[in-house]
């Protein structure tokens, strides 16, 4: 494998988008809200982490099937006694017209990212067989760079940024994950 002549000291770094360490009474979750569409709903709700000690490690808020709504998706870690509360006081707020818990198997959840690698003429055709083992796109394509446009699990983005990296990741963006309830539960 050879390794791209543009990486500088501090590119070579190994990736910041690493899950934290929980301590022994910690736990992480997926916490799904649907709230009213208004101005100042984040900020209540982000609160509440806040006062709580919970730290949010990825949030997306996107709109709703009624524009009047939106559905937010909160990775978050904190107290494993503490869920329950969390879930409750957001409940508890006049914009949320739903809160709850989605893990495990009842859930699908996907993870979007545009990774740009550096490349060169001899490290092409490795990046662009890493990107076709992934199910990835090229969106970009220039005689220094690849973006590449990745869907799946938060491990498969993972995986795939490991591989990357020798090659020279010189930007990343991640969406944080996006879930939805399997069957009829709603999320």
């Amino acid at each position: 494998m050879a390794i791209n002549p543009f990486l500088s000291a501090s590119s070579s770094k190994k990736s910041t988008h690493t899950k934290p360490v929980l301590a022994p009474h910690e736990r992480r979750s997926s916490i799904s809200l649907y709230v009213s569409n208004k101005p100042g709903v984040l900020v209540r709700v982000a609160q509440v982490f806040a006062r709580r000690g919970f730290n949010i490690d990825s949030l997306v808020v996107s709109p709703g099937k009624d524009p009047e709504f939106s559905r937010m998706t909160i990775e978050c870690h904190g107290a494993s006694d503490s869920f329950d509360q969390i879930i409750k006081q957001c409940a508890k707020l006049v914009d949320v017209v739903h809160a709850g818990e989605h893990d495990g198997d009842h859930i699908i959840a996907r993870e979007f990212a545009l990774i740009k690698v550096g490349t060169t003429q001899e490290t092409r055709s490795d990046i662009l067989q890493i990107i076709e083992h992934f199910k990835a796109w090229t969106v970009d394509f220039t005689d220094e760079s690849l973006i590449i446009q990745i869907a799946g699990s938060t491990e498969k983005l993972d995986s795939a940024v490991g591989l990357l990296e020798p090659y020279g990741i010189i930007e990343q963006v991640r969406t944080g994950r996006v879930i939805m309830a399997r069957g009829k539960e709603e999320t």
